[in-house]
């Protein structure tokens, strides 16, 4: 069993908490307005769910989810992250986080800028490119003909494997889209962002498999 440390309380990383509660593992969740706040959805959760502070999260996963808005990655806390394995799914949005001028031109993925943050982690960039009810609806067990597939990207092979092995526990199968500078190809507004699962408004998705997505991150344009 695997404790997943989960910061931030959002759609995300709620999904997440209970897919990896649904495949036997424990989870540490928490967000920015304390533990407390937390209460009536770690009771929905049940007994494998906790909640706790950033810092206790971060300390308590072996892997660690952060899963903020971009303008939060100065509040994550830094030393209990060091040395481990997290997988970021946040997407820039300036909109919602102020305009970030590396962000805005090329030069930098959000995935860089957050290993700037948190330099001693082992960064995988999952989940950043499929609509939360999708991801609560399209896992399949493993050998499924219509088992979907996400991208992930990092520059850790040792992280790189153990997110796969979670992806897979979770119901998905994973497909290796590169290093964090190449992350870019799976951000927000790319062809494999959203549209290989359908469309928002049919909320179970469709399954997506390994041709589609390949071919998705392949015509991505900067």
């Amino acid at each position: 069993m695997t404790t997943v440390g989960i910061i931030g309380g959002g759609q995300i990383g709620t999904t997440l908490a209970r897919l990896a509660i649904g495949a036997g593992h424990r989870v540490v969740l928490s967000n920015s307005r304390g533990p407390e706040t937390l209460a009536a959805k770690v009771a929905e959760l049940g007994r494998r769910a906790s909640a706790a502070t950033s810092a206790e999260a971060a300390a308590a996963g072996d892997i660690v989810v952060v899963t903020v808005p971009v303008s939060a990655f100065p509040d994550l806390p830094v030393a209990p992250l060091a040395g481990k394995m997290v997988i970021d799914t946040c997407n820039y949005g300036p909109e919602r986080d102020g305009h970030i001028p590396e962000l805005d031109g090329t030069s930098l993925t959000s995935s860089e800028l957050l290993q700037r943050y948190i330099p001693d982690v082992l960064l995988v960039k999952a989940f950043n490119n499929i609509f939360y009810k999708h991801l609560l609806s399209l896992g399949r067990p493993a050998g499924a003909a219509d088992r979907t597939y996400l991208p992930i990207a990092g520059d850790s092979a040792s992280a790189k494997a153990a997110v796969t092995e979670f992806i897979d526990s979770i119901g998905y199968s994973v497909i290796n889209a590169g290093s964090l500078a190449g992350s870019w190809r799976q951000a927000t507004g790319t062809p494999v962002w959203g549209t290989p699962y359908g469309p928002y408004s049919v909320e179970s998705g469709q399954p997506a498999g390994e041709d589609a997505i390949r071919a998705a991150l392949a015509i991505a344009t900067r």
